[in-house]
Order: C-alpha cells, then sequence, then structure tokens
C-alpha cells in the first residue's frame, strides 16, 4: 500500500483541530504524518500521536486556503495526499480506504462524509457513537454502493474530504493561489482536473464526520471574497461559479451580478441577513437550497401582491 500524509488547514476551533488529531491516533493504518497549516499567528497544543505532527505557519491576512494546501503537499513525505478539514473527524478505515483506492486509482478521490450535531463529541467519544446522530447532507449525494464511481462534472469536487496521489496533485500544479479567502478554489481545482483529463470519483469509504460549529449557508460573511473569487474563475475559464450562492445574494439584495459586468457589492449582509443564512444549533449543517426557496418564495409572493 503507498503511504499516506493527511494534511489539514487550521485556524481558531482548537478542540475541533484537537478530535482529528485523536481520530488519527485510531486509524486501522496509520498515516506516515499530519501536516497542519497553520492559518493564524501562534501553533496549537495538540495531542500526542504515533507519527509526526508538521505545524506550517502560513502568513496571509485572508484566509489563504489554496496556497497553504499547496505548501502542505509540497512539503509532505507520503506517496498519497488525504486533504481534511480541521472539523472533521476520521473514521477508523479512512486512511487505509484512501491508501487501497489510490493505489489503483490516479485521480481524485472523494469519501464519504455525514455530519454532526452539537453536542456529539462532548467529553469522551468513539467514532461509532457517532452513527446514531450522524446525517448526510441533502444537498450533497450519497457513496456509490461500493467501490469507485467516476465523477462526470467537476463541479461535484469538494474539498472537505479528499485524496490523490502526491506526485499527480503537484503535477497539475495544486491549487490556483490568486484565490483568497473563501470560496472558488476547489472548484476551479475541479476545472483543472478536469481540462488535464483526470478523472474525479466518490468512493465508498473514506468516512469523516463534519463537527458541529455556527455557519451561513449561503456564505454571506463571506460575501467580499466570493465576489472576488467568482471574477477571478470567470477571468480564467470565462464564466463564473459559485453561481446558487450568487443568486441567492441577489434575491437578497447584496449584489448586482448582470452578466457582462463586473460585480458590484450593493451593500453589506446586515442582521436579518445573517439570521435568515445561520445554522441553527439544532441543525448539524446550513443548507444553501433551503435559503433559496425561502427568498424565491418572498420574491414570488411579492410580484403576486404588485400584480394585484
Amino acid at each position: 500500500m503507498p503511504t499516506v500524509s493527511v494534511v489539514t488547514l487550521a485556524k481558531g476551533r482548537p478542540d475541533h483541530l484537537h478530535n482529528l488529531v485523536l481520530g488519527l491516533t485510531r486509524q486501522s493504518a496509520m498515516p506516515v504524518e499530519l501536516i497542519v497549516a497553520v492559518m493564524q499567528d501562534t501553533a496549537y497544543a495538540l495531542p500526542d500521536a504515533p507519527f509526526p505532527i508538521r505545524q506550517m505557519m502560513i502568513a496571509g491576512d485572508t484566509l489563504p486556503l489554496a496556497a497553504a494546501r499547496n505548501a502542505a503537499a509540497r512539503a509532505a513525505s507520503g506517496e498519497v495526499l488525504v486533504f481534511l478539514d480541521m472539523d472533521c473527524i476520521p473514521a477508523p478505515d479512512l486512511v487505509a480506504d484512501y491508501a487501497r483506492h489510490t493505489a489503483s486509482f490516479d485521480g481524485l478521490l472523494m469519501g464519504e462524509v455525514l455530519y454532526l450535531p452539537g453536542g456529539a463529541t462532548k467529553g469522551g467519544w468513539r467514532s461509532e457513537d457517532f452513527d446514531s446522530v450522524a446525517v448526510r447532507h441533502s444537498d450533497r449525494r450519497g457513496p456509490p454502493a461500493d467501490g469507485i464511481e467516476l465523477c462526470t462534472d467537476y463541479r461535484c469536487f469538494w474539498s472537505l474530504n479528499f485524496a490523490m496521489r502526491r506526485d499527480t496533485f503537484l503535477r497539475v500544479g495544486g491549487f490556483h493561489e490568486g484565490y483568497a479567502g473563501y470560496g472558488g478554489e476547489d472548484t476551479d481545482f475541479g476545472k483543472v482536473l478536469d481540462t488535464a483529463g483526470i478523472p474525479i470519483a466518490w468512493i465508498r469509504g473514506g468516512l469523516a464526520h463534519h463537527q458541529y460549529h455556527p455557519h451561513h449557508m449561503p456564505p454571506v460573511h463571506h460575501i467580499d471574497s466570493v465576489v472576488r473569487n467568482a471574477e477571478l474563475f470567470e477571468a480564467r475559464w470565462g464564466y463564473r461559479t459559485m453561481g446558487h450562492w450568487l443568486h441567492a445574494f441577489r434575491l437578497m439584495g447584496l449584489i448586482d451580478d448582470t452578466a457582462g459586468r463586473p460585480i458590484r457589492i450593493l451593500r453589506l449582509p446586515d442582521a436579518d441577513d445573517l439570521a435568515l443564512t445561520g445554522q441553527q444549533s439544532h441543525q448539524p449543517y446550513a443548507n444553501t437550497a433551503t435559503v433559496i426557496r425561502m427568498l424565491e418564495a418572498r420574491a414570488a409572493a411579492r410580484t403576486a401582491s404588485v400584480a394585484a
């Protein structure tokens, strides 16, 4: 089996990163290392592990997600890179699953993700305890019944939990470092792979449990970077990405994204926008589709009222 380096990006949320490390110490097949790309001023205090943990300090005022992933990948020693967001807890076979599949598949593989409600990791936890409370995201497709299933649309790529051979990642140049802040860099990377003829696929296994934290979907709290990165994607590929988020921002009156013109931010989100998009404590995840349905219903009601 190939050797595996696990890569994660970290800013804040020390408890989440602590749980990620604990999950890695309980793997059926150990990684050769964990590389933490630290996007804050201070390193983390982390639990002991039976593998090296290397913390790399990444400079940047905005979230340098693309640059951080690339720097960690270049520093890694494993033949396979597993990229796992810091709010994910790897199930015991995650590393083994990715090692087994990448041995025969030269492409990008996306593992399973299940979402945990608030409080699921309080006190001592075991991965098997999550079975009764973890849920699948309603806007994300599930894994194949078995093995590997190819994705025919690069936009399916999701950077929360994925793996690929290190030499292939480096050969295509990694993530485009023009993207800064939240949004767009993963879709751009999917497009790069598609253009290069490198397959993207889902696997059965590679399971990670996403830990609860308050969030907004659509991400109104990142409107500046979403707009900037959507325009960068358009400059690179001729069309915009993150269309569902831009659609929601438009319905909320936050932007003017008229085709053929630069996107204009009309106003910043207010308390009502944050309340509409915010994840509630009883929700394991925030849901853009639900918010869009509400916004479209409001728009239809206003149109009907004017017509009457």
